[in-house]
């Protein structure tokens, strides 16, 4: 999978020019009281703020994307390169959108990235692909060594993390560098009549299907390793690895794996100690 490289200048300055559109007036550096939107919830935007961050506003990229078939042999256990290919550009360009959107907003960084796919009445084999979080800006959070919150590609952080788990994380010295992400969709062989029946009525391994969704994850997760060794990130949090079946029958699934690539902001990382809290209730 090739790195995000952004969308093209045209498509990049239209998604800019949509986003100031849509957010009334967006935030100078110098200014505090700006109006501003967010799918924070209030203790999301409350810790957030504590964090030493400012939202800016929702924002959002979406890429409506056809994805077509592949023929393969379905006696055989393989990766459907090209519908993996195809749904990570389709991504690709979905957050490259949301990354405009947060530049042009002068953002540092997006928290509580989602990134959605809904199939379409119109056409079996169309999909949107959606990215939103909400674009923050660095108010009084020390970048560290770096100087600069945004990642080594010089655009804004992105990151799936929540605005508990955010503030967790800034305040133990480490900080966000991308959404990284890795697919893989594989065609899992059909089994013979032969086997199907020497099965029946028996508890056993059904090892070709076993190896063949070991070998998709394990795709799918190197994929994402190397996008957050590419940013010379320290390690990935907050990974979810999902299976999607989405349109293509039994035998074809996609599994997807998304997490945060962090770096550290400090050498020393402290994390502090959980307050006890009762409750009053009887």
């Amino acid at each position: 999978m090739t790195e995000r490289t952004g969308p093209a200048p045209a498509a990049a300055e239209a998604a800019a020019q949509d986003a100031m559109r849509r957010l009334a007036q967006p935030p100078s550096d110098g200014e505090r009281g700006a109006f501003f939107t967010s799918d924070l919830t209030v203790n999301e935007f409350l810790l957030v703020r504590e964090a030493g961050f400012r939202p800016l506003g929702l924002v959002l990229g979406s890429s409506v994307y056809h994805v077509g078939i592949q023929l393969g042999r379905w006696t055989k256990n393989q990766e459907l390169t090209k519908l993996s290919q195809a749904m990570y550009h389709a991504r690709e360009l979905a957050m490259s959108r949301m990354e405009a959107e947060a530049s042009a907003l002068g953002a540092d960084g997006i928290v509580g990235v989602r990134l959605d796919i809904e199939f379409k009445e119109f056409g079996s084999d169309v999909a949107e692909f959606i990215a939103v979080g909400t674009a923050v800006k660095a108010d009084g959070a020390d970048p560290g060594p770096a100087g600069t919150w945004l990642n080594n590609k010089g655009r804004p952080f992105t990151s799936n993390l929540s605005g508990q788990d955010f503030w967790t994380l800034v305040r133990a010295g480490y900080a966000p560098v991308d959404l990284v992400m890795g697919s893989c969709v594989y065609h899992v062989a059909h089994q013979r009549f032969t086997q199907a029946l020497g099965s029946v009525g028996r508890n056993v391994e059904i090892e070709p299907f076993t190896q063949a969704l070991y070998d998709a994850r394990g795709l799918a997760m190197g994929r994402m390793k190397a996008e957050g060794e590419a940013l010379d990130a320290e390690g990935i949090v907050a990974v979810d690895l999902r299976q999607h079946g989405h349109n293509w029958g039994g035998h074809t699934t996609e599994f997807f794996a998304v997490g945060t690539a962090v770096r550290p902001l400090r050498d020393d990382h402290v994390i502090e100690k959980p307050t006890l809290v009762l409750g009053l209730d009887g």
